[in-house]
């Protein structure tokens, strides 16, 4: 049994006769009674009695048709879904992001995405990066935000698709007394903190950041959400990606400290795919064009990183 029986079968029924499906069909209509007889062999008796005016159904027949309508439909609605596919109206797409990148970077570029293609699965994990290079490489997520470098949690082949460029900043509640002084040095942000939070966002910590953390006459170590609800209501000072803190600095809940003799800080964070998956869908790449629009109105594309691949521990830049 396969399409063209089906097909060729509804057809009979519409038109009424085998002549009419035939022209219908621009088929001979040898070809139409070939097929009817191979699909009637197969459903066990005939679907056809002729009549002066044409065909009929015969019981088989009208218990049969309702079937076959259902599975043309089936099929048609599978090539109408494959064709939106194709060009990135349907399918699935499945991202694993950095909790600290997951509400304020992601979530409008995700929203945006939906809006333009509303008939396509979004599935968001969000977690450590352990976590998220675990769902990479078992094949739950095709995209994953991940802090770089970070060789070692990496094995095989590794496609970067966008390199983020965050500056890492010192934030504060506008009251605090850090936010009183334009600029100030580590040693006056060691003994104002009070206390000083150290939040784990950091692959490895840098040592600038944890020489602030032995200095501080009071640290308190902190998962980023809490902290950043701790300088919120007025408690402490952390040093945060910028995209953790831009909303509430820009609305005036929280301000940027200038700290003149602390190194300038910046994080890096990369979407990447596994080159031994299967290539991505239209779909996905509409996904990242969104990501990539959504970083470069926030300025956060570095200008000296293109698309790489890293092999081995070592990425070479692909123009």
């Amino acid at each position: 049994m396969d399409t063209d029986q089906l097909r060729t079968f509804e057809r009979i029924v519409r038109e009424g006769s085998f002549s009419r499906a035939a022209w219908s069909l621009d088929v001979a209509q040898p070809t139409v009674s070939a097929r009817m007889q191979a699909l009637e062999q197969q459903v066990g008796g005939p679907l056809f009695v002729r009549s002066g005016r044409g065909v009929a159904l015969t019981d088989l027949g009208m218990s049969f048709l309702p079937y076959a309508r259902r599975a043309l439909e089936v099929l048609d609605a599978g090539v109408e879904a494959a064709q939106q596919a194709q060009v990135g109206q349907r399918g699935r797409v499945s991202i694993g992001v950095l909790e600290s990148l997951s509400g304020s970077f992601l979530g409008p570029a995700v929203a945006r995405f939906h809006a333009e293609h509303p008939d396509v699965e979004v599935l968001v994990r969000a977690g450590r990066q352990e976590q998220l290079v675990e769902l990479l490489y078992d094949a739950v997520i095709r995209l994953a935000f991940l802090v770089w470098p970070a060789h070692d949690l990496l094995t095989g082949d590794i496609e970067i698709l966008l390199t983020l460029r965050e500056p890492v900043v010192l934030a504060v509640a506008p009251h605090h007394p850090l936010a009183r002084r334009p600029q100030v040095d580590r040693a006056t942000v060691a003994a104002l903190s009070k206390p000083f939070l150290l939040l784990r966002w950091w692959v490895t910590l840098p040592p600038a950041v944890a020489q602030l953390a032995t200095l501080a006459k009071s640290v308190v170590d902190v998962p980023m959400d809490t902290g950043r609800q701790m300088v919120l209501s007025g408690v402490g000072a952390g040093v945060f990606p910028w995209m953790q803190v831009a909303d509430f600095v820009k609305s005036g809940q929280m301000t940027v400290v200038q700290v003149t003799d602390l190194p300038l800080l910046e994080r890096d964070s990369v979407l990447v795919r596994r080159r031994a998956g299967p290539p991505l869908s239209v779909a996905d790449e509409a996904l990242v064009t969104t990501v990539r629009e959504r970083a470069a109105a926030l300025g956060l594309i570095p200008p000296d990183r293109g698309r790489s691949v890293v092999r081995g521990g070592r990425d070479r830049e692909i123009n």
